[in-house]
């Protein structure tokens, strides 16, 4: 669709003096949900606009955002004028980065637009009716949510780059709540795909898991409080490493934040030689977070973060790169077009590690398995994370399910501490956003099974 505005741009850089970037950006979209069998909502939007950002040498970034792109020409002028009125306290440079010239598509073999809305409603009719059915008579409330979302972008700017990129996602979430007196617990699971429509009408076992594992937790016990030898899900490795890790890696972070700046010392030792964490929006396309370019054009990559348990590299964009140092790592990532990029993630992970995961929970003879993410909070450093759920682990195996469980620490010591890293690495295939400074965007996170020794767990005392 962008044939006829390719020349237009180039038009607005010639003998154009400094930097400047266009994204247009079309996004169609789906989103049905349902509760308790009954459709909550059945909402489709269809938007259209662009994001200008103009930086004239020895001034600040001038930006611009347009809802209609006949307007283009008009707010790359305004663009232009906002650069020239501000001057930042010290001078903003990119670094420097090759032009591209691409086209890219995930092609699905089973796109959703080929499958009616019908269809779509039935797929959460068939996960409300398995959840009321397993649940045991104690689910009262089931939640589903079918969303999919169609993007056509493309990105120019005035060193010769031009990206025409159009993807295809969609994912479920299943949600059910047992509830027995005044006690309610929940499960929540998701699953999101980019190859086939049909991934999303396969997902019985998640569904069925889901209101078992709420109902479950009726049943369980909290967990005592105390420090424990604790196994974590590759779920909640995963996600615990994009919190508590992820994070501090954005170069943005690190250079507003001078405390950031001495824990996030290059060559720091972090942990056990067979720790390695990466992050690559590349390494699969049917990943939620995988994005082959940024939103300032640059190639995603793999970037390693921790490689054999040391501090090795941080996630950039061109001026945080070039602030640093450092080169671009293809992480500047905006939420639509109507916000400036961010330092963000894509698909962050632990790589799986030597030990078996068969025997992970040999000899210990108390701890605790924590299961899933339910939520946190870090503070640099310091993190406080919910499991989904858990069991106790007792003489070398899985035993009761507990819950409340919640694991508090250090996040260095907390590396430092991990005994295993299991060989039966996974990603997460889930339907995950992340938020950052007022923006949401997809990201998908991976890890083995991690055994870390003397975690501090939130319960009962």
């Amino acid at each position: 669709m962008w044939d006829d505005y390719k020349d237009r741009l180039t038009s607005l850089f010639k003998g154009f003096e400094g930097f400047a970037e266009v994204r247009l950006e079309r996004k169609r979209t789906l989103s049905i949900r349902m509760r308790n069998g009954n459709i909550e909502s059945f909402n489709r939007t269809n938007n259209l606009g662009g994001f200008v950002r103009v930086l004239l040498p020895g001034r600040g970034w001038g930006v611009a955002t347009l809802n209609s792109i006949d307007k283009l020409e008009q707010a790359f002028k305004d663009a232009v004028e906002a650069s020239r009125v501000l001057i930042p306290d010290e001078p903003i440079k990119l670094a420097e980065v090759k032009p591209v010239v691409d086209k890219v598509e995930n092609i699905m073999e089973d796109p959703y637009h080929a499958h009616s809305d019908e269809e779509k409603i039935d797929i959460l009719r068939k996960h409300d009716e398995l959840m009321h059915q397993h649940g045991g008579g104690e689910i009262a409330v089931t939640t589903g949510v079918y969303a999919e979302v169609f993007t056509e972008k493309l990105y120019a700017n005035s060193i010769g780059s031009l990206i025409e990129h159009k993807l295809s996602d969609g994912f479920v979430y299943a949600v059910a709540q047992a509830k027995r007196g005044s006690d309610v617990q929940q499960c929540v699971k998701s699953r999101s795909s980019r190859n086939r429509f049909s991934d999303l009408t396969k997902l019985d076992d998640m569904v069925i898991d889901a209101a078992k594992t709420a109902k479950a937790l009726l049943d369980a016990k909290p967990v005592e409080g105390g420090v424990y030898t604790v196994v974590i899900d590759p779920r909640l490795a995963g996600v615990f490493i994009h919190e508590a890790f992820g994070h501090l890696s954005e170069a943005d972070f690190i250079i507003e934040n001078p405390q950031a700046q001495k824990l996030m010392t290059l060559g720091r030792k972090f942990g056990p030689e067979f720790l390695n964490v990466i992050d690559d929006g590349t390494v699969m396309p049917e990943l939620h977070g995988t994005i082959v370019y940024d939103d300032e054009g640059v190639p995603a990559q793999k970037t390693y973060l921790i490689k054999e348990g040391v501090l090795v590299g941080r996630l950039h964009s061109r001026e945080t790169a070039r602030k640093l140092g450092e080169k671009p790592t293809g992480n500047a990532r905006a939420q639509s077009y109507s916000f400036q990029p961010l330092v963000r993630m894509t698909n962050t992970a632990i790589e799986p590690g030597p030990h078996s995961a068969e025997h992970i929970f040999d000899g210990i003879k108390l701890g605790v398995y924590a299961i899933d993410a339910y939520g946190g909070q870090t503070e640099l450093e310091n993190f406080s994370f919910s499991a989904g759920h858990a069991y106790m682990i007792r003489d070398g195996k899985v035993a009761e399910m507990v819950r409340d469980v919640v694991l508090q620490g250090n996040l260095f010591e907390t590396l430092a501490n991990i005994e295993q890293i299991a060989d039966d690495f996974q990603w997460g295939r889930w339907a995950g956003n992340c938020g950052k400074g007022g923006q949401s965007v997809p990201v998908d996170v991976g890890a083995p099974h991690i055994r870390i020794k003397n975690v501090t767990i939130g319960g009962r005392k």
